[in-house]
């Protein structure tokens, strides 16, 4: 009977530790804070995107008699630095800007001081861009600084 219980004294003497070190990471892991939600920070907008499209009933004859000044001024806002780059609507329907302006009333104001804009010729639509958030995650999390 002494030989058959030989080994479970070793386990029993073996065990101990592994308790000691299971108990010892239970309660520094009871004692670590919960980490609190924060709220997720807004995207940082870095451009806005601005949809110039004919208002509804403008004779193409009146916006026609504006273009050459609105082009003019478009090409001044470039060489400025306030516009980063305008494109034709493959639709026909239009123009699209991207402003590089960090909110839409920047936007606005850049875009008001157009001649299609402040003849009432053309209506404006307005979407802030950001940087896709989502890709941070592929990144890891950040080294404290």
């Amino acid at each position: 009977m002494s030989d058959s219980s030989a080994p479970n004294r070793s386990f029993m003497k073996a065990r101990p530790p592994f308790f000691t070190l299971a108990l010892a990471g239970s309660i520094l892991l009871m004692s670590v804070r919960p980490l609190q939600a924060q709220p997720p920070t807004p995207p940082k907008t870095t451009d806005v995107l601005v949809l110039m499209t004919q208002k509804a009933g403008v004779p193409r004859e009146e916006l026609a008699k504006v273009l050459p000044s609105e082009v003019r001024a478009t090409v001044r806002l470039y060489l400025d630095g306030k516009l980063r780059q305008w494109f034709q609507r493959s639709d026909g329907k239009g123009v699209v800007f991207i402003l590089p302006a960090t909110t839409v009333a920047d936007a606005q104001a850049i875009m008001d001081s157009l001649p299609l804009p402040r003849a009432n010729l053309v209506d404006l639509e307005y979407v802030a861009l950001s940087p896709l958030g989502p890709l941070a995650a592929l990144l890891g999390p950040t080294p404290d600084k």
